[in-house]
């Protein structure tokens, strides 16, 4: 098993699936990279809020998420920007309850929110997820 601290050692995504221990990882990557046809990147970020290896998806050069692997579930990190604020507002009242919230607790800083979603389960918040990765592709 991987240390997610070492730098030295980058694991593969399997490999991160198995510390996590949530067939949910697997399965949202899988759905991501079908969905919007791009590939994961992993790296490892050194800044002092989330040390450690991460999962990039990107498409056409905007990233979609940022994935932080967790024990048991992962959390996503969605950008929110100047261009997809209308829009997703638009579709934030049919949003899960839980993603109303982080939305409203998440700081707007220059002019973007960077939302941190925690994924356990595929709900009614895993399905909003996409819907706001579908904007920010579309915008």
């Amino acid at each position: 098993m991987f240390d997610l601290q070492d730098k030295s050692t980058c694991p593969t995504l399997e490999e991160i699936g198995e510390w996590i221990g949530n067939p949910l990882f697997s399965q949202f990557c899988d759905e991501i990279k079908e969905t919007f046809r791009c590939t994961e990147k992993i790296e490892f970020s050194a800044c002092s809020m989330e040390r450690g290896w991460n999962i990039k998806f990107k498409k056409s050069g905007k990233s979609l998420c940022t994935i932080y692997p967790r024990e048991s579930y992962f959390t996503a990190m969605l950008v929110v920007g100047r261009k997809e604020k209308e829009p997703f507002e638009a579709i934030l009242p049919d949003c899960a309850p839980a993603l109303r919230e982080i939305y409203r607790e998440t700081k707007e800083w220059n002019g973007q929110r960077w939302l941190m979603v925690n994924l356990e389960d595929r709900d009614s918040l895993y399905r909003d997820v996409f819907r706001l990765m579908e904007i920010r592709c579309a915008k």
